[in-house]
Formats: C-alpha cells, structure tokens, sequence
C-alpha cells in the first residue's frame, strides 16, 4: 500500500500555510517507510493519489501549493509529464510544484520546464548543493527553475552542521541572481527562524511546523 504523506511549508512573513510537500511512503508490516523504489507504483496512480490529497486539503479554496517529487529515473519516463499535466488539470486552479530530487541534463531541463510551464506548473531544484544537485550539476539549469530548496538537515546528517551559513550564503546570492524563490527545509528550532529571516528566506519547512503526517 502506497499513501502520501504531508508536511507544511509556512511562509513565516505572515504566518500562514504556505503549501505542502508531499511525500511517498509504502507500509509494511503495519509501519510506512521510504519505498525501496518510487517508480514501483506509475505516476497515473501516484496522480490519482495526489488527487486525492487536494480535495482533502482543498487547496484549490485556500491557495495552497501541492510539492510533488520526482527523480530522474520518473523525470525522464516519456508518459510522467503528461500524468503531471493531467493532473494539474484536474486540481485547477490549485498550485502544483514539480521538486527534481536529481539534477537532469540541460535539455533534459529545457524540456521539462518548457512543457511544464505551460500549464503553470512550477519547477523546483531540490537539496541544493548535496547529492547530484551540486553547483557544478546545477549551475547551467537555474534560468529554467522557479525555486530552489535548500536542505539543512542534509548537512547535519553529513557532520557538516558548521558549513551551513556559508552555504546558505553561496545559495541565497545565487537565488537573488537568478530570481529564484527560495525555501529553507530543516527548520527544528527557534535558532534555524532566526538563521531563515537573517538571509531573508520566508519560506520555512521542518519538524519545527510539523513532521510529515498521514493525509
């Protein structure tokens, strides 16, 4: 059984719900976990599920953003885009982000962004600088994106706790430059509100708002 589990992003500017990541996750012997593959289960089901989840919250009424992931594997998959679309269709006018776990080739990219902005869809470049989204993978793809995400709990789960102002800082110029939307994930405490609002990320997600939880 698969669901999808949800977590708030607020918009700390003015206290408010800013949207919803929403995460895959697969039960066995009655706990849910990570699935050992996402592509297990289509897209069309995930779709159907996402569906699901958006009447329930019904972002369409509060203006809420539903963040969707996919890796590379799903990205590049020629029947995923038009399940997205679909089902962008069906939720109108509610909010749809694509979060790319995996940095794409530059026509990968030009591809996804140009067909996916035409149904108002927004892209967005997940876990900046860990994993493949590294500067180096990502650097000629951010005039294609709308958002960047930036993942502190990646650094401390690495021992690099230290290094994320210095991060942050590479990340929120490039932002800036580029006119990108921003969001901070790992937000835990009142320290990492403070960190947020010193570089001027209003966007904030983490177990501080609350853990993904069951829709």
């Amino acid at each position: 059984m698969y669901r999808f589990f949800a977590q708030p992003q607020v918009n700390e500017e003015n206290n408010s719900i800013f949207g919803y990541e929403l995460l895959l996750r697969t039960e066995e012997n009655g706990s849910w976990k990570l699935p050992e593959d996402f592509t297990a289960i289509s897209i069309d089901e995930q779709a159907n599920l996402l569906e699901q989840i958006s009447k329930k919250l019904n972002t369409a009424l509060h203006d809420i953003v539903l963040a969707f992931n996919l890796n590379q594997k799903q990205a590049n998959n020629p029947l995923t885009l038009g399940s997205i679309i679909a089902l962008k269709k069906r939720i109108n006018p509610a909010a749809l982000t694509i979060e790319l776990t995996e940095a794409p080739t530059l026509s990968e990219m030009k591809e996804i962004s140009s067909i996916l902005h035409q149904y108002d869809i927004d892209v967005v470049l997940d876990d900046v600088g860990t994993g493949s989204n590294t500067y180096d993978n990502v650097k000629y793809l951010l005039p294609y994106v709308d958002q960047i995400k930036f993942a502190m709990q990646n650094l401390r789960m690495n021992g690099d706790a230290d290094k994320i102002p210095d991060c942050l800082s590479f990340w929120v110029k490039l932002a800036k430059k580029y006119r990108l939307d921003m969001v901070l994930e790992g937000v835990e405490n009142k320290a990492d509100q403070i960190l947020a609002k010193e570089f001027g990320i209003y966007i904030q997600q983490g177990y501080l708002y609350g853990k993904p939880a069951l829709v």
